[in-house]
């Protein structure tokens, strides 16, 4: 992987010349579209020469441009790391120093200086399997996770939601005093008991679309810095 410098910003309102993509090749609509936005999406062809495996290490990079929380020596958890872009990142940031370990259902291929798990975070061990490799307190949690959609928006919202509310969970076992959660939301973000039990237990709260998400995207991400890590008798 290359060098990180200032790419994140340097890409971002980069224009590449328009690519036409043959449709006789393929049927569906669909698929054109997508095989078009690929070849025209700077951040593509910008991941692709410095070696992230996908262009969502650039969303996680601008995120940190603008709330600091990678460096040397973190903690961190990632959650629904595959194909291994934000874990790439991180471990990068990570200096050899730290931990940083990932999980996702589907296969990561290995990646220096991370520890991989392949297995649904939801599933009821997933859990202890994270806490046992930190071996400790994480200085961050972050979550691009999302449902797999099925067509049906209100669905397709309440699934996110509930992973998003799992990674949330998960936070605040393991987060240190003064941690950062990071989560992937989408239809306006973060809402309702969710929302408001991260405002009760951190510091600052807020919703953040870096210039890395498509625009056509409902995605954004909520950011929660400052963790409390509050006793059983003060949450009481």
């Amino acid at each position: 992987m290359a060098k990180m410098g200032k790419s994140a910003k340097l890409v971002e309102g980069r224009h590449t010349l328009a690519v036409k993509v043959k449709t006789a090749k393929y049927k569906k609509k669909s698929s054109n579209q997508w095989l078009l936005r690929q070849f025209n999406d700077p951040y593509v062809s910008e991941a692709k020469r410095l070696g992230y495996r996908s262009r969502a290490a650039f969303k996680l990079i601008q995120l940190d441009e603008k709330y600091h929380f990678l460096g040397k020596g973190k903690n961190i958890v990632d959650l629904g790391c595959a194909p291994g872009g934000w874990t790439q990142v991180a471990a990068f940031c990570n200096k050899g120093k730290g931990k940083v370990i990932g999980i996702d259902i589907l296969p990561t291929e290995p990646i220096e200086g991370a520890e991989l798990i392949m297995q649904d975070f939801t599933s009821e061990d997933a859990g202890d399997k994270l806490i046992a490799l930190l071996d400790g307190e994480a200085d961050v949690v972050m979550s691009d996770m999302a449902a797999n959609t099925i067509g049906h928006q209100q669905t397709d919202h309440l699934r996110t939601i509930a992973l998003v509310e799992a990674a949330y969970d998960f936070a605040k076992q393991v987060l240190k005093k003064g941690g950062i959660f990071i989560a992937k939301v989408f239809q306006g973000g973060a809402e309702g008991e969710l929302l408001s039990d991260a405002k009760r237990n951190f510091e600052k709260v807020a919703h953040f679309k870096p210039a890395a998400s498509r625009k056509e995207s409902p995605e954004t991400y909520l950011v929660a810095q400052g963790y409390k890590k509050m006793t059983t008798n003060e949450e009481e």
